[in-house]
């Protein structure tokens, strides 16, 4: 941050102001120096904060608007699934797309044939459809 200035720099500056200044007063304006340079940085951090506190806000307000707008589309998908559930209480789950719905019929039996007589003494011999 403060490479405008070097070791040899500082050591040259400090001599110039004990020559200009003097060794009398010299302590004096180092203390006023000190003084304005914590003055500078205080109001560098509160800017500094101030700045951050305003992003931290409009952060914030982002968050909040997503937040809402959440909840309406939550509400809204609740309530479309709520419709969906009493559709489906009442006339049964729907196909997804994609499957077959799969109803069973009852199996009908084949008309029973009418048994011929058998003649007395051949044997009675039963055949099964294949």
């Amino acid at each position: 941050m403060f490479d405008l200035f070097s070791g040899q720099h500082i050591i040259l500056l400090l001599v110039v102001l004990l020559v200009v200044v003097g060794p009398k007063d010299l302590p004096r304006l180092m203390h006023i120096a000190g003084q304005w340079a914590g003055k500078a940085k205080r109001m560098a951090s509160d800017f500094k904060s101030s700045f951050d506190e305003m992003a931290r806000h409009e952060e914030l307000d982002k968050l909040r608007l997503e937040i809402e707008e959440l909840k309406r589309t939550s509400n809204a998908a609740v309530d479309s699934a709520v419709a969906e559930a009493n559709l489906a209480a009442d006339f049964g789950p729907e196909p997804r797309s994609g499957e077959f719905q799969v109803t069973e019929t009852p199996k009908e039996t084949p008309p029973e044939t009418p048994k011929e007589p058998v003649p007395a003494g051949e044997p009675v011999v039963e055949t099964k459809p294949q």
